[in-house]
């Protein structure tokens, strides 16, 4: 596993079409799909990676509680399933259907669609307004595997909101960080690189050190 953050795609950016088969019901999602949706969620998820998994019912929660609300979701595995057996089609269809997942879940087998978004890791997400012009891309929230802040759905919920409102999404967004996509062998892109795995790593580091710094600096005040 190799940590890595997203790319922060630039906002503004418009949706890039796909056809990809539904792992459950094998027909053909593309964006045409959600033409009638206000609010399109495109997430890059896995089966196997930690962080997705840490998550996993979460995305499920959002399904339900946005079902009705004029909102899109679609998820998206890109990972080689030869390296990969656990995402492989018909399992990612099981993890669907044991979720019991209200949205598209898609297989990139070419990885194509992957690159069009710049999708990096696993989980990685990307918010598109009724013009489907990217207005949100980075975490769920802050928590990981590990640390003790709760898995709420916060950054992603607050973002998706604001565009069913009208109102503009905030613009300090911060990356997800997860499992690295795994590419087949000789097809990396090129923002797969060393230099974003160290920043991945760099982060993580951070996000693990933080709550420790602070408790230690809470107690030096009160002695």
């Amino acid at each position: 596993m190799a940590l890595t953050p997203s790319t922060m795609l630039e906002l503004g950016t418009p949706a890039p079409d796909f056809q990809l088969p539904d792992v459950v019901s094998g027909q053909k999602i593309s964006l045409g799909t959600f033409a009638t949706e206000k609010v399109l969620l495109v997430m890059f998820i896995c089966r196997h990676c930690p962080f997705v998994r840490h998550i996993q019912q979460e995305l499920a929660r959002l399904g339900r509680d946005y079902a009705d609300k004029n909102v899109g979701i679609v998820a998206i595995s890109a990972n080689d399933a030869s390296a990969h057996p656990q995402d492989a089609p018909e399992s990612l269809g099981e993890m669907a259907q044991s979720l019991e997942l209200t949205f598209p879940f898609c297989y990139d087998e070419s990885q194509e669609t992957a690159k069009a978004y710049t999708a990096a890791c696993t989980p990685d997400f990307f918010l598109f307004d009724a013009s489907r012009k990217l207005v949100y891309r980075g975490q769920l929230d802050g928590s990981r595997p590990g640390n003790p802040i709760p898995v709420t759905g916060c950054d992603l919920r607050a973002a998706m909101e604001a565009v069913l409102a009208d109102k503009p999404v905030r613009k300090g967004q911060k990356p997800s960080i997860g499992c690295n996509i795994k590419w087949k062998p000789g097809k990396e892109p090129a923002y797969f690189t060393a230099a974003s795995l160290r920043r991945g790593i760099g982060q993580w580091l951070a996000e693990q050190l933080k709550p420790r710094f602070q408790f230690w600096k809470s107690n030096r005040l009160k002695n």
